[in-house]
């Protein structure tokens, strides 16, 4: 049996896996959605103030001691990577894989922001003009993610705005993230190739590997079970 700990992207929150926890479930494990701080239910967390990675990176480290998890599966998905290949880092041997869906990773020194891929600026005057926040997505941006109306309509009608100030703080890492048992899950309909820093990753460390998926950026809407059983079998062969 394995601890899942799951994480959702920018403006998303553990409502976004009701339909992948079933599969965890049936197989097993245990599942623990977690909400990072300045989303969902948990928009005015920490009081005064915008949440920040640091304080995104401290959710999902909490979340494994306050429950003194072991085993831990952690996943997360696009922005969410870069707090939980932290996370990964920090939670020592109770980690038994990290997994990114569709994911940015952390390089230290580096910000999601600062790595954007239409520049830095860009997105900072989008944070700017949003007053410090990254106002939710549209059903435009879910175009051509294999997802039907009613799952756009979930995922926008759920969506809250993301605090700024995590896409705008550095990743620091402790040690190199090729050391970590780790699995990329990439969604086809995404750009059919990872990303420079994960392809280096997949490239030369023998503890990376990639999974693809022909869905969207958005799997747990679009294909739930499928994405639950990539997530059991990829654990499963950590046991073997």
């Amino acid at each position: 049996m394995s601890n899942f700990v799951l994480v959702a992207g920018a403006w998303l929150g553990s409502w976004a896996w009701d339909e992948v926890v079933p599969g965890l479930r049936e197989a097993g494990h245990d599942v623990h959605p977690l909400t990072l701080s300045g989303l969902a239910e948990r928009q005015d967390e920490p009081a005064g103030g915008a949440a920040g990675q640091k304080t995104h990176v401290q959710d999902i480290v909490g979340e494994v001691e306050r429950l003194d998890l072991r085993d831990v599966v952690l996943v997360g998905h696009s922005y969410s990577g870069i707090p939980v290949g932290q996370a990964a880092e920090r939670i020592g041997d109770r980690l038994k894989r990290v997994v990114f869906v569709d994911a940015n990773v952390p390089v230290d020194g580096e910000s999601f922001v600062s790595t954007w891929w239409q520049g830095p600026d860009r997105l900072q005057e989008t944070l700017d003009a949003g007053g410090g926040l990254w106002e939710p997505l549209t059903a435009a941006d879910c175009a051509g993610q294999e997802l039907t109306g009613e799952q756009i309509a979930r995922l926008t009608g759920g969506a809250t705005p993301h605090p700024g100030a995590s896409l705008a703080e550095a990743a620091v890492l402790e040690r190199p993230l090729g050391e970590l048992p780790a699995t990329y899950i990439k969604c086809l309909l995404d750009g059919a190739d990872p990303h420079g820093d994960v392809a280096e990753l997949l490239a030369t460390s023998d503890r990376w590997r990639l999974v693809e998926m022909d869905t969207g950026h958005w799997p747990m809407f679009s294909r739930p079970r499928e994405l639950a059983r990539i997530l059991v079998d990829e654990t499963a062969r950590d046991s073997r």
